[in-house]
């Protein structure tokens, strides 16, 4: 009796109730991915964890980076390989998109995954810079020790978002894995000569399609639900709106079809919107010269980040950015699931690329240290 009284107990006391899994578990389960704490959508790195940094922790999936490119080309096509790069360690599927280098070149210098010895001997430096900020913390004023504080070096080891180093390029063997689409407009035109767009230019309106295509294929939009694993497909599209495309906007004032770039952004936005998806476009912003299609651009965009280098530039020899390569100036970011968007505190930011790592730095921070060290 007092065995079946402690049972019926047990019994009353015991509940059915299951605590629902939250839907940013599940989305977590993609590779390379994890959910933002702030507007719950799935983020994706950058390839670079000090701009992830910025970007409010990564890039959103079905989102738009646009990358205004430095007057050379060459910091903005590091961030173009590093978000490549990011892809093949995560494995997700990679589209890159060009008309001046062939993306099979382009897969071919994306920079090398730091191993972990090599994790060690930078995060030993980066060790000892901690102490020496540690030092200066002592020295410097209570109210700039709230500055936001960035991840440049490699310390840890973390899942999401991994460090390159730029002195090697990626082993072949990594790339067995991974299935990559491209997209070379030489190519394409001799394929197919005359294609039907949408009011468009030509070479926009057979990328938009070999995009949809893609998408659609591989399941990105939801339209294969056999598909047990998920995966993402990161768009890459190199110099959009330069002349290699066809585009007229970086070589006159009034182009003749002013609204073709706008365009494609457009529906570029619809597709990733309903995908498993997201874009990083390099632009040459510098040389467009109608300053009302660069704003019709960026509106068009979830988010710009513009580089500003210092090669040719007075700044190069500014004792303040000595040690710094050129300025990253945030334009836009997204506004997800949110009445207003992020506000980053980091607007004041520079680059610098050493040997192996290109980071994103604030440089208020060395001004700040240099002045402390004339007071103490």
């Amino acid at each position: 009796m007092a065995a079946a009284a402690g049972g019926a107990a047990r019994g009353r006391g015991a509940t059915s109730f299951q605590r629902k899994a939250a839907a940013g578990s599940r989305l977590a389960t993609v590779a390379g991915t994890r959910p933002s704490v702030r507007h719950g959508q799935l983020l994706l790195s950058s390839g670079l964890p000090s701009l992830d940094c910025v970007l409010g922790g990564g890039i959103a999936v079905g989102t738009l980076l646009l990358i205004e490119e430095d007057k050379y080309g060459f910091y903005s096509s590091l961030l173009f390989k590093y978000f490549l790069a990011e892809g093949v360690v995560c494995g997700h599927d990679l589209f890159v998109a060009s008309a001046k280098e062939h993306p099979d070149s382009i897969l071919k210098e994306l920079p090398a995954p730091l191993l972990d010895e090599q994790r060690n001997e930078l995060g030993e430096e980066a060790t000892a810079v901690k102490s020496e900020d540690f030092q200066d913390s002592m020295k410097i004023a209570w109210r700039y020790q709230n500055l936001p504080k960035m991840e440049a070096s490699p310390t840890t080891s973390t899942k999401f978002g991994h460090y390159y180093d730029l002195s090697k390029t990626m082993s072949p063997e990594l790339f067995q894995p991974i299935k990559w689409h491209s997209f070379y407009l030489p190519e394409e035109l001799s394929l197919q000569p005359t294609v039907k767009t949408r009011s468009m230019n030509s070479a926009y309106g057979r990328l938009l399609l070999s995009i949809q295509r893609i998408i659609s294929q591989e399941g990105f939009d939801g339209s294969d639900p056999q598909k047990k694993q998920k995966n993402i497909l990161r768009i890459g599209i190199q110099s959009l709106g330069s002349l290699l495309w066809g585009d007229d906007i970086c070589c006159s004032d009034t182009p003749e079809d002013i609204h073709s770039l706008t365009k494609f952004l457009y529906v570029l936005r619809g597709l990733l919107r309903k995908s498993l998806s997201a874009c990083v476009i390099t632009i040459p912003a510098h040389l467009i010269e109608n300053k009302a299609i660069m704003e019709r651009v960026t509106n068009l965009s979830d988010t710009v980040v513009g580089l500003e280098s210092f090669i040719g530039s007075e700044r190069e020899t500014n004792p303040l950015y000595k040690d710094y390569h050129g300025l990253v100036h945030v334009r836009r970011i997204p506004q997800l699931n949110s009445l207003i968007c992020d506000v980053s505190d980091m607007k004041d930011l520079a680059f610098r690329l050493k040997r192996k790592l290109f980071t994103i730095e604030d440089p208020r921070m060395d001004f700040i240290r240099s002045q402390a060290g004339e007071i103490f």
